[in-house]
């Protein structure tokens, strides 16, 4: 037998198990019913101990235990870690930056008030600035060493730096932004200030470092803007 039927095979048996030794039937029944919920577990959980420890130290041990399923179940639904993981980037990582950076650019009427909105907006609270972006912590870790990983990262950033770039060509298209203003370059100027500023925030396990490049990602923001048009945010 395939040694990735089988573990779908022993996976199956084991979420049964499990289930079946809980005493609420109704529970037992619902969860039967939806494996997408322990999916969904499992990727929150990984997502949680990847960013915690990153994806090479992350702990499959770990993550079972947070998510409160059985090794079985995981290889019910993860071919490996590694499947795991790209699951993480594609199905967590990816649409957070897109209800970040993508889908508030949309139909926007002042494309450089919504830029500042959203930057004004990045976290400052210490968890998140000492534990640092996730697409820029894997980006550092995993692109190196993994193809996977990289391409599917790489897919992230060039949606990202895509929907800034449009957005600026819709303004200069409007008259609100700087006809010298190239889209891309400044899209992915942008997005290395971003996280440029997020890891010299998380080395330095200090908020302030962020908010002060939040204020001046702003300022070079409000350069862009039409002689003329100054809008204030």
């Amino acid at each position: 037998m395939d040694l990735h039927i089988y573990e779908r095979v022993l996976g199956s048996l084991d979420v049964i198990g499990m289930l079946a030794a809980r005493k609420n039937p109704k529970r037992i029944a619902t969860r039967l019913r939806d494996p997408e919920r322990t999916r969904e577990r499992l990727l929150r959980a990984a997502s949680r101990e990847i960013y915690r420890s990153g994806f090479q130290s992350a702990s499959l041990d770990t993550i079972l235990a947070s998510a409160g399923v059985t090794k079985g179940a995981l290889y019910y639904h993860f071919k490996n870690k590694e499947a795991l993981g790209y699951a993480v980037v594609e199905e967590i990582i990816s649409p957070d930056v897109r209800g970040t950076w993508v889908r508030p650019l949309q139909s926007v009427k002042d494309p450089i008030n919504a830029l500042i909105g959203i930057v004004q907006r990045l976290s400052v609270r210490p968890e998140d600035v000492c534990g640092g972006c996730q697409l820029n912590n894997l980006a550092q870790e995993m692109s190196p060493l993994d193809a996977g990983f990289r391409k599917r990262l790489e897919t992230i950033f060039d949606a990202w730096r895509e929907a800034v770039a449009s957005v600026l060509r819709q303004g200069q298209i409007h008259g609100s932004v700087r006809r010298d203003v190239e889209p891309n370059d400044a899209a992915g100027l942008l997005i290395a200030m971003v996280e440029g500023y997020g890891s010299l925030a998380k080395n330095a396990q200090d908020p302030k470092v962020i908010k002060a490049g939040i204020k001046n990602i702003v300022g070079w923001l409000r350069s862009l803007r039409r002689p003329g048009n100054r809008a204030r945010v």
